[in-house]
C-alpha cells in the first residue's frame, strides 16, 4: 500500500524516547516538553509556545483565552477538517460558515464583504445584522500547507475588534514572503496560532498540538488552563475550570527528534511536488493545484483537480487507485452540510462544492519514492 501520508522516522526518535523512559519522566512534565517548546519558538520566530495534547485542544483553549463567550459568533471556512468547527461549539459559540478560494483557504474577499456589509458596530464590538450576535473571532485555516492571504483581514479585524486565530495544523514549515526578504511563519500573524503533530502531519509527535503567540499573558493563560488551572500545585487549589491538555514528555521527545529533520522533510516535499507537476502537466483533463505566490508552502499534500475532459470522475478514480493499493482521498465534506451544523448561518458558499466535487489528494509522504510517483501517475495516464 502506498499510503496518503505516513510519518518519516529517520532521526533520534528512539534515542530520545529511551532517555525519556529511563528518566521515568513520561507524563506531562519533563525536559523534552520545555525543549520542544523552545525549539518551536526558535523555528517559527514566535515569542511563546505552549505544548498541548492535540491541535483541537489548542483551538479550544485559544477561543477561551481570547474571551469568546457563549452565544458569540466565530467565522470559519466550510472546507477544513472539522476540528475548528467543533472547538467553536465546545465553547458554546456559534459558527458562521464562509466560502473558500481556489487554494482551499477562507475566501478573504467574501469575508471582508460580510464584515463590511452584514455587520454593525456597537460599544466597540461588531455584531451580525442578521442574528444580532456579537462576532468575536475568525478562525483562518491554512489548508494543505497553503497559507491564506490574511494581510487585509488583519486590518479590518483590528478595526472591528475581531480576534484572528490561525489554524496552522497543516502548515508547519510554511512561510509568508515579504519584500524585505523577511519570512513570517504561519500561526504568528493572528492573536494565536495552533499547530498539530498528528501522525499524518509533516512533523509528528504521534499526537499533540501547540499554541503560538507573541503575548506572554496569553501563553501563561493557555498553560494555566491546560494544566487543570492549578493555582496552588501543593494544596491543589483551583480558581478556574481547567483541562488536562498538556503534551506528555514522551510525545515531546519524538517532536524534538522530528524537528531536527524538518529542513530535510521540506526539501523532499518540494521535490515530490516538482515530480508530480512535471509528470501530470501533460495529462489532459487534470492539473496539480499550485501554491499561492505570496507564500512558500510546505507542500504537505498534493492535490489534483479534475475537469470534464478527463474520462473518469472522482469516485471512479478512488476505486481504481484502491484496487492498485494506492490510498487517495477526497477533500473533506463541507462542514456547513454536516448533520450537526446544517442549522448555522452560511455566506455565499459557491466555490466549496465545486472543489469538493473535482479534487483528489494524492500520496505525499516526505519519503515517497520517484518509482511510487511514477506508478501513481501511470494510473492517471491509463
Amino acid at each position: 500500500m502506498i499510503s496518503l501520508h505516513e510519518p518519516t522516522i529517520v532521526g533520534k526518535e528512539k534515542k530520545y524516547l529511551k532517555d525519556c523512559i529511563d528518566s521515568t519522566w513520561v507524563s506531562t512534565s519533563g525536559k523534552y516538553i520545555n525543549l520542544f517548546e523552545k525549539k518551536i519558538t526558535k523555528y517559527t520566530k514566535s515569542k511563546y509556545a505552549v505544548a498541548l495534547n492535540s491541535g483541537t485542544s489548542a483551538l479550544q483553549i485559544s477561543l477561551k483565552i481570547l474571551k469568546v463567550m457563549p452565544g458569540d459568533e466565530v467565522i470559519v471556512p466550510t472546507i477544513t477538517f472539522i476540528a475548528p468547527v467543533n472547538a467553536i461549539v465546545y465553547n458554546k459559540a456559534i459558527p458562521v460558515f464562509m466560502d473558500v478560494d481556489d487554494y482551499f483557504n477562507i475566501d478573504v474577499k467574501k469575508t471582508k464583504h460580510f464584515l463590511e456589509k452584514c455587520t454593525f458596530s456597537k460599544k466597540g464590538f461588531t455584531y451580525n445584522k442578521k442574528s444580532k450576535n456579537k462576532i468575536s473571532a475568525i478562525i483562518v485555516v491554512h489548508t494543505f500547507g497553503n497559507l491564506a492571504d490574511i494581510s487585509s483581514l488583519v486590518k479590518i479585524c483590528k478595526k472591528k475588534n475581531i480576534k484572528i486565530i490561525e489554524d496552522a495544523a497543516e502548515s508547519l514549515g510554511s512561510f509568508y514572503k515579504s519584500t524585505s526578504n523577511k519570512f513570517k511563519h504561519s500561526g504568528t500573524i493572528g492573536s494565536l496560532g495552533c499547530l498539530s503533530f498528528n501522525g499524518n502531519k509533516i512533523l509528528t509527535c504521534g499526537g499533540g498540538g501547540m499554541i503560538l503567540t507573541n503575548k506572554k499573558s496569553l501563553a501563561d493563560k493557555a498553560k494555566y488552563l491546560a494544566t487543570q488551572a492549578k493555582d496552588d500545585a501543593i494544596n491543589f487549589v483551583h480558581n478556574d475550570i481547567g483541562y488536562n491538555y498538556r503534551m506528555t514528555n514522551i510525545h515531546a521527545a519524538i517532536g524534538v527528534a522530528q524537528l531536527e529533520k524538518i529542513n530535510k522533510f521540506l526539501i523532499n516535499k518540494q521535490n515530490i511536488k516538482n515530480q508530480y507537476f512535471k509528470k501530470i502537466s501533460n495529462i489532459s483533463g487534470i492539473f496539480l493545484v499550485k501554491s499561492p505566490k505570496y507564500s512558500k508552502s510546505n507542500n504537505w499534500l498534493n492535490l489534483i483537480r479534475i475537469n470534464h475532459k478527463f474520462k473518469k470522475n472522482k469516485k471512479q478514480l478512488i476505486k481504481i487507485f484502491s484496487k492498485n493499493a494506492i490510498q487517495v482521498r477526497p477533500v473533506w465534506h463541507p462542514n456547513h452540510l454536516q448533520k450537526p451544523y446544517k442549522k448555522y448561518e452560511t455566506f455565499k458558499i459557491e466555490n466549496a462544492s465545486k472543489l469538493v466535487h473535482s479534487t483528489l489528494c494524492l500520496p505525499s509522504s516526505s519519503h515517497l519514492k520517484n518509482s511510487e510517483i511514477r506508478k501513481i501517475v501511470s494510473i492517471l495516464k491509463k
